[in-house]
């Protein structure tokens, strides 16, 4: 199995603080997370005055004030960013943001980053696409709310406007913080790979790690996960990310998953082939046998260890002569030029 690319999505759980920005980067740095990502920008232009809260944000942070205004306080600069990076790249962790806007994407462009992580909402943003699809990099299309359709036309934009569609890999979410479980559908994963033949990934909004674990295990080449160092805080995400010592677990338990799924050939293992005549067993005198008695039932026996001649051999053995005299459970053995 490929590695599993693991995102640990900080988004915007800094609450607009560079300090808390960094502290997340350590964080996901310390998890094992192949990436830490967050979210790139202006205001201005990517949410209107009159625009509402989502239900999941009301709860979270309350009616006061308008999405725009709760918007405008996670807000970071192009020169934050700059330095986020060169920070992530300090500890040892690849930096990725998404952006929201034309400008952002822009300057996200300009930063060289390895690939571009297209949200959930945008996926009918044809402007947006256009911009993405002109700088033909690696692209992780995020599908929430999206049907097959809307997922096709997406990637026929991409591609017209310059990517080449096989750098494209196509992310399973719900976009619903946190997504109940009845509503994560996980089995869209193996329709996704059906029908458009390209990796598949999973963008999880459910509480706890188990649904991103199950998904690698049913073929998820990506995983993008929100973290943040404390549920408790202000803000509209935090409740439905995990915190540091999950992540890690998480983490952790993908990279065992991805050893456990191992090859499709079933036969003993490397770990196990030592094992063989332990567990197994021999034909084997259950009493003393002399020199030309007749092998019998009543005489042979299957014990372990399965060094000698197997059970499954049982029936071409009974009515043999003893070419020996065997003692009480040494282990059978003929001229008939057969083997274990």
């Amino acid at each position: 199995m490929k590695k599993v690319i693991i995102i640990a999505e900080a988004g915007v759980n800094h609450n607009g603080r560079m300090d808390l920005a960094k502290k997340l980067i350590d964080v996901a740095a310390d998890s094992g997370a192949d990436y830490v990502k967050f979210q790139t920008f202006k205001t201005e232009l990517a949410i209107s005055k009159n625009a509402q809260k989502a239900d999941y944000q009301q709860q979270n942070t309350g009616n006061s004030e308008s999405q725009f205004d709760m918007v405008k306080k996670l807000e970071l600069g192009f020169d934050q960013f700059i330095e986020l990076k060169k920070y992530s790249e300090v500890k040892g962790i690849k930096f990725l943001s998404t952006g929201f806007d034309l400008p952002s994407m822009a300057f996200l462009n300009s930063l060289d980053l390895d690939l571009f992580k297209i949200p959930s909402g945008e996926i009918t943003n044809l402007p947006y696409l256009r911009l993405i699809g002109s700088y033909n990099k690696p692209i992780y299309l995020s599908t929430g709310m999206s049907n097959l359709e809307e997922i096709e036309a997406a990637l026929q934009v991409l591609e017209t406007s310059g990517t080449n569609r096989l750098k494209i890999s196509i992310l399973h979410a719900n976009t619903e913080y946190p997504t109940p479980f009845e509503d994560v559908n996980l089995n869209v994963l193996s329709a996704l790979k059906t029908n458009f033949e390209l990796p598949i990934g999973y963008s999880d909004h459910t509480p706890g790690i188990e649904v991103p674990i199950a998904a690698v295990a049913m073929g998820a080449e990506i995983i993008e996960k929100h973290f943040t160092l404390d549920k408790t805080m202000d803000g509209p995400d935090h409740v439905a990310s995990l915190e540091p010592h999950e992540l890690k677990a998480m983490v952790s338990a993908i990279r065992h998953i991805e050893k456990a799924m191992g090859g499709s050939i079933k036969q003993a293992s490397p770990s196990e082939e030592k094992n063989k005549d332990i567990a197994r067993k021999s034909i084997v005198a259950l009493k003393p046998i002399k020199k030309g008695e007749q092998l019998t039932e009543s005489n042979l026996g299957v014990k372990r260890p399965g060094n000698g001649l197997s059970p499954m051999l049982w029936d071409t053995i009974l009515g043999q002569k003893a070419i020996k005299d065997f003692d009480e459970d040494e282990l059978i053995i003929t001229n008939l030029g057969i083997k274990n």
